[in-house]
């Protein structure tokens, strides 16, 4: 494995990793997941592509996520041997993840065993701009043969889950180069359609073939050394808990789409935006700094931005651990991150739980109790899934309690919902939704705690805490207290509901039986519950009898390479003072002003913490326990100030999937402790504190090696930027409309402010280049393009008039080109869609090479210099064209021609880049060589350097022939000059 800054690569293959591979490169977008498999198959594969909400029954466990039909299938023949890395010899290899724009790409240089050598270049994404697409392209390039190369292209619904079938196949067809299946799953009866087409840049027959659940097209062109060959297989899929007829939704929605380039470009788009809210730039690590981009990129893979009837399953939709279920993990740790960075996510999370409230109501009636007890684990009711019986290693039944008894779930999920609701102040949402959860939750508690009249306290027996090793225990100290907590809050809902909505108030009033007694009680359990308090030496008790449990030495464990709990049974470590995960200390984490009711002062709360962190953390089982245990231990230690310490817990955390540190991977993301990285990097390294005033920095406690942290987060409609290093704390605020203006408001900027009205040149932050021209030279394949639309429709073009062209939008120049000929809307469009896919056609081929000299130079520069890099371009191929350059990772945002609806020399393509930067216009320098675009630039009130001659580029505020030798020192002593010589003139 190799990693840069947004990119983690795999350069070498080695079967033995096949499923942890297969977790790692794992591509998502809230509605479907995939796993890393690959196009052409591999034996023993564990190939899965999970749609969010399809469940169907399964013995034992009772549901479980359905493996949905494989949209990868891609089989090519090399004469008659079929390409497959478990065969022939791998003669070079490389597999990419691109974490800032959402891509995987491999490369194989493979000679056949009949000896024939063949490169091959896959990309495949799904697509982040609309849940129902997914997307495949390949290129095939023969080395060293001449000859026929068969291609089939399939969707294999002839899928299971570890054996388990769940497809009933209903019909399939297709026609020209398009194919489809339809299939029903065989309980829950929801229904699936897939349709996909095959295009190949020959001009070849596309045939359908396969056999039932497996439709296929196929086709074959003629090899010839050194020329490449381009697949494209594009893919929707619709279910019918979105469509009535998915078959039909999903050949629509194909028969829509536009090209790969246009799809990858709304689809990076996306990423783009999710990058500029969420990212944690990291200075001096680059080992943390690619693991915490790689958790956070595959929480926000699986995270509903549409749906908000689904959640988050434990393994994200990466793998078939747990069977797809949502656990307490969804709530306590990855809420979080949203809550600060995505709120509509957050609540569409929290949505889910409340849409889920039936089930829990079904679950506590069925248990005896009052109210709503969630579910330990969930899937799309509500109702309880966690299996009551699993086999053991040794064959033998194991009774599973959780279900039963894990009861902290229901305040975890009010713990999740109060702090988004102080986070956001989403007043709307919470009398609507998030009130009835607190409530009905609290009325579970108010029958399920028990009065003991001999210690006159409130008791709750039998249970299980987050530590799972220690079942049926008695006043487990999380429990209760987290309990307690839960009661206090609920009277401070209601208290709210009845000042602010009286009528939300009178209506739960009656629907949940919430009469002036059961207030009263709640009152009387919370003055009266029975929490441990610390001993002498100020550790507190986990349970009622743990300090009475037998403790091991850890040191004749040191060989093992599993969990205590598998070596010992579930009885043997019941009977120690063994941990999963410590309850008291995540205990104290939730709850860090009253973590045992009494309000503390700083200094008792770090006595506290030291006494309890010094006792159960040598007994926690950090290897191989909790996976959820390691980022809060990473937070506890920071608030010790042991950076050390803290910095060993998070990178267990942070490594967890990229380097199957626990050994289980391949079962799918560890979703929690991806959401926990996050919580460690903000709450612990950086040391921020919520106030009511807003988030604070105290004091933070950078890693060793770290020597700048940057992240931003939303708090009550405003954004914090943090800037962080050994020496200093930088916070500044913005409202969040700030950086996502509308095309309305682009649309009324002010025309440029003359230099004289400032005469003191703000610090430049950033830099917006335009692409073609500035960065690297497509223009000669834009005149080629247009030179073929043109000698097609029979209109006069050349070199001059293409120059006219220079920097107009692509309508712009259509309409140029045609001059005086009329011609319909859907001719023009028709002509736009041509000339652009010959355009795509030839930028194929374009690599770093292609960028004009002292591009890369200036760009690596600016990134030395914290100088904020967008791209401000008229074209819809930006993406793909920087993706080709290679520069993608030295860019902090992309402005193209999806980003606005007016053009050059409108000034909202450069408006837009600035806001996505964070800056204000006159903090931002435009780099430009057309008139249009240096027109834009002033218009935009930003600085601007021409590049070119000057009767084309002559407004600028100074000018250059090219970047060639530029540096960015030079540049700021030229603007200087430039504005000395304005404002002496004025």
């Amino acid at each position: 494995m190799d990693y840069s800054g947004w990119n983690v690569f795999e350069t070498q293959f080695d079967p033995a990793e096949l499923h942890h591979k297969e977790t790692l490169f794992t591509l998502g977008n809230g509605y479907l997941g995939t796993r890393g498999s690959f196009e052409e198959g591999y034996p023993n594969t564990s190939a899965a592509t999970l749609i969010n909400g399809v469940y169907d029954d399964v013995p034992v466990m009772h549901t479980e996520l359905v493996n949905c039909p494989d949209w990868l299938p891609l089989t090519v023949y090399i004469g008659s041997d079929r390409f497959c890395l478990s065969q022939g010899e791998i003669l070079d290899y490389q597999r990419q993840l691109d974490l800032r724009w959402g891509i995987v790409s491999r490369d194989v240089l493979w000679r056949s065993p009949g000896g024939h050598t063949v490169k091959f270049h896959f990309e495949r994404m799904i697509s982040m701009a609309d849940d129902h697409v997914l997307v495949l392209h390949c290129q095939i390039t023969p080395v060293d043969f001449t000859g026929a190369i068969a291609v089939e292209a399939s969707i294999n619904g002839n899928v299971d889950n570890h054996g388990v079938k769940h497809w009933d196949w209903l019909e399939q067809g297709g026609s020209n180069n398009n194919a489809w299946l339809h299939q029903r799953c065989s309980h829950s009866k929801i229904e699936l359609g897939m349709a996909f087409q095959l295009a190949c840049s020959e001009a070849t027959t596309v045939k359908l073939i396969g056999e039932t659940g497996s439709p296929t097209l196929t086709t074959t062109f003629q090899a010839q050394p050194g020329k490449t060959v381009t697949l494209e297989k594009i893919v929707t899929v619709f279910t019918s808990l979105e469509a009535n007829q998915p078959v039909s939704a999903a050949q629509e929605r194909l028969a829509s789409l536009p090209s790969y380039t246009t799809l990858l470009a709304a689809h990076g788009a996306v990423w783009d935006d999710l990058w500029q809210d969420c990212d944690i730039a990291i200075a001096g690590d680059s080992t943390a700094q690619i693991a915490v981009r790689y958790n956070l990129f595959q929480i926000l893979a699986a995270a509903p931005r549409h749906n908000n009837r689904v959640s988050i399953p434990a393994k994200t939709l990466s793998g078939f651990a747990y069977r797809g279920h949502v656990f307490w993990d969804t709530e306590v740790f990855i809420v979080p991150f949203f809550t600060f960075t995505q709120p509509q996510i957050a609540r569409n999370l929290l949505s889910y739980r409340y849409h889920t409230l039936e089930g829990a109501r079904r679950k506590a009636q069925a248990a005896g109790y009052e109210g709503a007890m969630y579910a330990w684990e969930s899937a799309n009711t509500g109702d309880e899934v966690t299996p009551r019986w699993v086999f053991g290693p040794d064959g033998e039944p194991v009774r599973i309690w959780c279900g039963d008894i894990e009861v902290h779930i229901n305040t975890d999920i009010a713990y999740a919902v109060w702090h988004y609701w102080q986070a956001t102040h989403d007043d709307n949402w919470m009398q609507r939704e998030g009130a009835e959860i607190v409530l009905d939750t609290a009325v579970f508690w108010g029958s399920r705690v028990e009065w003991n009249g001999d210690r006159q306290c409130y008791e709750i027996r039998d249970v299980i805490g987050p530590d799972e090793n220690h079942e049926r225990v008695d006043n487990n100290t999380f429990t209760n207290r987290m309990a307690q907590w839960h009661l206090e809050r609920a009277l401070a809902v209601y208290n709210w509901l009845h000042q602010h909505y009286p009528e939300r108030a009178a209506e739960l009033a009656q629907k949940l039986d919430i009469r002036p007694e059961r207030t009263k009680r709640w009152s009387h359990i919370i003055r009266h519950m029975l929490v441990v308090q610390p001993t002498e030496t100020n550790v507190i008790e986990q349970f009622e009898g743990f300090f009475d449990l037998e403790d091991i030495d850890w040191t004749d464990y040191q060989w093992r390479t599993q969990s205590m709990q598998a070596i010992l049974g579930v009885e043997g470590t019941n009977e120690k003072q063994i941990l999963k995960q410590p309850d008291i200390l995540m205990l104290l984490y939730l709850l860090r002003d009253t973590p045992v009711k009494t309000e503390m002062t700083a200094q008792q709360r770090r006595q506290l913490l030291q006494a309890n962190w010094d006792y159960y953390t040598p007994r926690t089982d950090h290897t191989y326990g909790s996976s959820l245990g390691p980022a809060i231990h990473a937070i506890l230690a920071c608030e010790l100030d042991e950076p050390t310490t803290a910095y060993e817990h998070f990178m267990r955390a942070a490594l967890v999937d990229i380097k199957d540190v626990r050994g289980n991977a391949g079962e799918g993301v560890h979703a929690a402790s991806a959401g926990g990285i996050w919580q460690a990097v903000v709450f612990g390294f950086a040391g921020v504190r919520l106030t009511e005033a807003g988030p604070i920095v105290d004091q933070s406690h950078l890693p060793s090696n770290w020597t700048r942290l940057q992240f931003k987060l939303q708090w009550r409609q405003r954004w914090y930027k943090f800037d962080i290093s050994p020496d200093a704390v930088i916070m500044t605020t913005q409202k969040p409309e700030v950086s996502g203006i509308s095309s309305e408001g682009l649309n009324q900027v002010k025309p440029n402010m003359a230099l004289s009205d400032r005469c003191t040149i703000t610090p430049l932050r950033g830099v917006i280049f335009d692409l073609d021209g500035v960065l690297t030279d497509t223009s000669e394949y834009h005149y080629l393009a247009w030179k073929q639309l043109a000698d097609e429709i029979g209109i006069a073009f050349n070199r001059q008039a293409n120059e006219q062209m220079r920097g107009l939008s692509r309508r712009d120049s259509l309409l140029h080109m045609l001059g005086d000929c009329a011609v319909s809307e859907a001719e023009l469009q028709e002509m736009m869609v041509r000339k652009n896919s010959y355009y795509e056609q030839l930028i194929q081929n374009l690599t770093p090479a292609d960028l004009l000299p002292g591009a890369l130079a200036l760009l690596d520069e600016l990134q030395a210099a914290d100088i904020k890099v967008a791209i401000g371009s008229s074209s819809k191929n930006a993406r793909l064209v920087c993706q080709r350059l290679g520069i993608a990772e030295r860019l902090n945002a992309i402005a193209d021609g999806y980003s606005v609806e007016h053009h050059k020399p409108a000034p909202d393509v450069f408006l837009y880049a600035a806001s996505q930067l964070g800056l204000l216009p006159h903090e931002c320098l435009v780099v430009e060589d057309a008139g249009s675009g240096v027109a834009a630039g002033l218009a935009a009130r930003m600085w601007v350097l021409g590049l070119g001659p000057v009767e084309r580029v002559g407004d600028a505020h100074i000018i250059r022939d090219n970047l060639a030798g530029l540096n960015w020192q030079q540049l700021l002593v030229e603007l200087e000059q430039s504005q000395t010589l304005v404002c002496s003139e004025s």
